[in-house]
């Protein structure tokens, strides 16, 4: 395997091959997806590995002490063989880290091979492809946080480590020092515990980007207006914490604390900075100064991070796992943001590269992730990650696709699932259709079949799945059941010869998408459609029409206001049924296409924290650009569906399905629809029907359908990734 090492005699740096550490007992063996180089901590040790022995001995005068001890024990040639040793190996980097669970070590039963962790510890939380990792230096990662936030684990619990030692109370003030990755960290735990902010760094682009996490004001240690704003929230009083989260030699900061802190107020050392306490500053206002040890209670111990004796929680509620649980737990509500705080993501080859640009002051940065080769692979070289487009081969044979019927006879349908889409949406239309005949009803409980044969005049209801498949008279299935059985249920169908109809999604994997594929090809059957019915939608046909063909990229922006979910909605069992998005989200996906006449090949998507609302950016062959917005959080008085498509001096407009519009030389409106939307539900049977009565091509080439169902899916990767998604094999 790979890790990141430093010569701190010479300051080189490295990526090494390495031997895969063991998985020993009370500890796991977990591969990196990202890596959080600490721009504080880190930069310090490769900087002092980069200056002379005397430069080194000036910086850390606790190992001069040392040398000086071993010298007068062991004596110069015994104790220089010994520095030089030791100064003249690899030493590792690194202390932040999160990734997947490869091997479980005994005595360890919190975790399981392929759950994601967050891991803390500069000896097992490494610049590393895989790390050894014991019990008590590693959480697992909420459900919906990203990978790449997760790797903030063990800074952002050193920050809310300060913050505890600090005991902030809600309506206080504080005064942060030092706006680097930790001290923005701290702004936000304030700001989240009611506390007012009031932040010190002498580079403005930090001073902004902590006032747009929270702080109520910030500015330089030599301003002005950081008095003035401290004066202001605190009514002359001076702020009730300073946390110094600054480094350097300069011993302004406690100087300013003493300065700006209120009568018997508290400064809490989280950085490595200068401590030259003035006396009368800090007695005459009895100052509370105190220290936070890095991520909490059982830092240093090796009874506790090594042996994974814990802390009871009656005597020490915080220890270091439960403040690393209870920051990724902050991150994953929305409670702290740490995605503004990323300014580069690195490919891990190029680590020597970054921490050269970091040190020479080239890469200006708060925070830098390396990403690790499985979350790799990009649209320009080497980063993005790739799904593949299963391949859409001819059928194979024709022998197993039913014919169509002879001219006169009836379309006769079967329907597997019976909820309340397929009877609200779908069976209506059908139902009083000339030409169809309802042959079958299959559900997995006898009385929901029984109402649809009563209510639809169904000929049979029925459980039993195989019988229906094996009736020869039936001309075409319809799956309208729960997600998570689509896939299978499509593939049975085709396999049987049957012409199908399956309501989205396709699948919710990959591998499903494949096995529909395969059975396409096994049984030369390609005669199937999903209820992508927007593309059918009578409104919006129109609208395209008199828009007219493109010669240029277009932009094309889609809103869709989807809304709170209700609780207990089967839409929330994501570990089943897929997420919402999964469910439906190739409606938009495909109608974007549609409009564009083409399939997506790149997909880039970004998730609000806390919510399920996306932004979705698709890419097509000809550079066009399709962004779907899709939120849960909107006003249910607002439209649900809006739509704007934009190229050659020409703007098409679509409002909910109830009216549309097309602005170019010519304006033109449509007349207000009636209440009930016309989304294409009944054009895109009527289509499904008459391709299954003639034999002729299904309404959408199956080649669109699997374009669409993989472009959605990989929404789902990119956002693992936080990196654009290339579609390998699309059109």
């Amino acid at each position: 395997m790979k890790q990141v090492v430093q010569n701190y005699k010479s300051g080189e740096l490295a990526v090494l091959d390495v031997p895969v550490p063991g998985c020993k007992p009370g500890g796991v063996l977990v591969r990196s997806a990202y890596s959080l180089i600490s721009t504080g901590t880190e930069l310090m040790k490769v900087s002092e590995a980069g200056m002379s022995m005397l430069g080194k001995a000036r910086s850390r005068p606790d190992q001069v002490a040392k040398v000086m001890q071993s010298v007068a024990v062991n004596g110069v040639p015994a104790t220089y063989r010994k520095v030089m040793g030791k100064l003249d190996s690899w030493t590792p980097l690194g202390y932040s880290l999160c990734g997947v669970v490869e091997q479980v070590g005994a005595g360890v039963d919190d975790v399981k091979v392929g759950d994601l962790v967050a891991c803390a510890g500069n000896e097992h939380a490494l610049h590393a492809e895989l790390n050894w990792v014991p019990k008590n230096l590693y959480a697992p990662v909420p459900d919906g946080l990203e990978p790449r936030h997760a790797a903030f684990g063990t800074v952002g619990s050193i920050a809310l480590q300060g913050v505890r030692q600090g005991e902030s109370r809600l309506g206080e003030t504080a005064l942060v020092i030092g706006l680097g990755l930790i001290g923005q960290l701290v702004v936000q735990l304030l700001t989240a515990s009611g506390v007012r902010v009031v932040g010190v760094d002498p580079d403005p682009a930090r001073c902004a980007l902590a006032e747009r996490l929270g702080a109520a004001a910030c500015g330089d240690p030599e301003s002005a207006a950081v008095e003035g704003a401290v004066a202001e929230l605190t009514g002359g009083h001076g702020v009730d914490q300073v946390y110094l989260a600054a480094g350097g030699g300069s011993n302004q900061p406690v100087e300013l604390a003493a300065r700006l802190c209120r009568d018997r107020g508290r400064v809490v050392d989280i950085g490595k900075c200068r401590l030259d306490l003035p006396w009368n500053a800090y007695y005459e206002k009895e100052l509370d100064v105190r220290f936070s040890r890095s991520y909490g209670p059982g830092r240093y111990d090796p009874e506790y991070e090594l042996e994974g004796r814990d802390y009871p929680i009656g005597y020490v509620r915080w220890t270091e796992r439960r403040n690393l649980a209870c920051f990724l737990d902050l991150v994953a509500r929305g409670s702290v943001d740490v995605e503004p705080l990323v300014s580069r993501v690195a490919d891990f080859d190029d680590a020597v590269e970054t921490y050269r640009s970091l040190k020479d002051g080239e890469l200006k940065a708060v925070a830098v992730l390396f990403r690790y080769p499985d979350q790799q692979a990009d649209a320009a070289g080497a980063a993005a990650p790739e799904v593949t487009v299963p391949a859409v081969k001819p059928p194979a044979a024709t022998a197993r696709q039913r014919p169509a019927p002879a001219a006169g006879k009836p379309v006769r349908l079967a329907f597997v699932g019976a909820g309340n889409y397929a009877t609200s949406m779908l069976l209506p239309h059908l139902a009083r259709r000339d030409g169809v005949e309802l042959a079958a009803v299959v559900t997995t409980t006898a009385l929901s079949a029984a109402n649809a044969r009563r209510k639809f005049g169904f000929a049979e209801a029925t459980t039993d799945l195989d019988t229906v498949l094996g009736d020869e008279g039936i001309d075409a299935v319809f799956v309208v059941t729960r997600h998570s059985s689509h896939a299978e249920l499509t593939r049975k169908a085709l396999l049987a010869g049957k012409a199908v109809f399956v309501e989205k999604p396709l699948a919710l994997t990959g591998d499903e998408l494949a096995g529909v594929l395969a059975a396409v090809e096994e049984s030369g059957n390609d005669r199937i459609q999903v209820g992508f019915n927007r593309r059918f939608a009578p409104l919006l046909r129109e609208a395209k029409a008199r828009f007219g063909a493109r010669t240029g990229p277009a932009s094309l922006r889609y809103l869709v206001n989807a809304g709170g979910l209700a609780h207990g909605s089967w839409y929330l069992r994501q570990d089943t049924e897929g997420s919402r998005f999964a469910g439906e989200g190739g409606h938009f996906i495909d109608t974007a296409s549609w409009l564009l006449d083409a399939d997506p090949v790149s997909v880039y998507a970004v998730t609000t924290p806390g919510n399920e609302d996306l932004q979705v950016v698709l890419g097509y062959p000809d550079g066009s650009t399709a962004t779907i917005s899709y939120v849960t959080t909107g006003s249910p008085g607002f439209p649900k569906e809006t739509l704007d498509l934009v190229a050659d001096g020409r703007v098409l407009r679509l409002d909910d399905f109830v009216r549309a519009s097309v602005y170019g030389r010519k304006k033109w409106v449509s007349s207000r629809l009636p209440k009930a939307r016309d989304k294409g539900q009944s054009a895109e049977l009527a289509a499904f029907v008459g391709a299954v009565r003639t034999g002729g091509p299904m309404p959408v080439p199956l080649e669109s359908l699997a374009a669409t169902t993989a472009a959605t899916l990989a929404v789902r990767t990119g956002l693992a990734s936080g990196l654009p998604v290339t579609l390998a094999g699309a059109r």
